[in-house]
């Protein structure tokens, strides 16, 4: 059974979300203590968050980032804010996905049921697979979001770390944009396709502070393909 732990200063919403959550199999409780989320996160090790933005004290994007810094659980943001740079700060700062106030409850179970099949299920990276992943010497340790290579590290944001995994398991192959969005965002629909192209960009300049020049090739009309050049040496 999915433990969901549900972070909403508004009690009729939180017990209406951990209803329903609960009616279609899901043990969900909600936050009490908002000035420390992440201890009670730590203490209960829920699989699934959903994380309103306007808080008491720290707002969800900030409890996002402290989560982010001891899992990497789906995190799902619920808020009445409808503006794209509030989208844009959810996922930047850690989030999986944005739903907007008011919702339709289905609509929260279908992307609840998403974010734990990508997570845990069918789409889940193997366990035995699932902490660190290497590529010619170049390690993704995903339970940190950070990439190494000989002496040095860059950290990555949630996505930029989801965006290199898809592409170093399939290391040498060219993968379709379609393919990289689903990967990184559980519903397309409302994804700007330009927001891909900004995070390989990011993800670039990432492994350049490593010293690796033009691992990401973009394939035009394609994808994007992961070359392992940087094992002779990693220089351009």
């Amino acid at each position: 059974m999915y433990r969901i732990m549900i972070v909403e200063d508004d009690d009729k919403i939180a017990e209406i979300l951990k209803n329903y959550a609960q009616r279609y199999g899901y043990e969900a409780f909600c936050v009490q203590q908002f000035t420390h989320i992440k201890e009670q996160f730590l203490e209960r090790q829920p699989d699934l968050l959903l994380l309103d933005i306007n808080l008491p004290s720290y707002d969800g994007f900030y409890w996002c980032r402290q989560i982010r810094t001891v899992s990497n659980v789906p995190i799902i943001f619920i808020s009445a804010r409808t503006g794209e740079m509030d989208q844009v700060m959810a996922i930047e700062n850690g989030g999986d996905d944005y739903i907007t106030k008011p919702f339709y409850l289905e609509v929260v179970l279908a992307k609840i049921k998403s974010a734990l099949r990508r997570a845990y299920g069918e789409y889940a990276v193997p366990a035995e697979n699932r902490d660190t992943l290497e590529t010619a010497g170049l390690i993704l340790d995903r339970t940190r979001n950070t990439l190494s290579w000989n002496d040095s590290q860059v950290e990555l944001t949630h996505k930029e770390c989801m965006l290199y995994d898809a592409l170093a398991r399939t290391a040498g192959a060219i993968v379709s944009r379609e393919n990289l969005l689903e990967a990184l965002w559980d519903d397309t629909q409302f994804v700007d396709d330009n927001t891909l192209t900004v995070n390989v960009t990011r993800l670039r300049k990432k492994l350049e502070q490593l010293n690796i020049y033009d691992a990401v090739e973009t394939v035009r009309g394609q994808g994007y393909r992961l070359h392992i050049s940087w094992s002779g040496g990693g220089s351009k």
